[in-house]
């Protein structure tokens, strides 16, 4: 590698790092954050099993850091089988 394309890859590095700093995240934040991949956390804010914030007004999801460590440390069952029994689970209650 270059001593360019190394600064390149410390100055991204440093930008992660950065991005933990902020008190509320964005979907894309807490894709970084956590190493989830934006569907799966879509789907968690679909079926209310993330903690997100709850604005009317602003369409897009934030998440309040300290509340998404508290989360993370819960253990929360984030397998694609219990997403979708969730999933599944919701439509029928909205079936009805």
């Amino acid at each position: 590698m270059s001593e360019q394309e190394n600064v390149v890859e410390l100055l991204r590095d440093i930008k992660g790092l950065l991005s933990h700093t902020k008190k509320v995240m964005n979907v894309d934040d807490l894709v970084i954050y956590t190493g989830l991949s934006k569907s799966k956390i879509y789907k968690l804010t679909q079926l209310k099993l993330i903690p997100a914030g709850r604005n009317p007004n602003i369409r897009q999801k934030f998440f309040d850091k300290e509340t998404i460590d508290a989360w993370l440390m819960g253990e929360p069952n984030l397998s694609d089988e219990y997403l979708e029994q969730q999933f599944n689970k919701q439509l029928l209650k909205n079936k009805k």
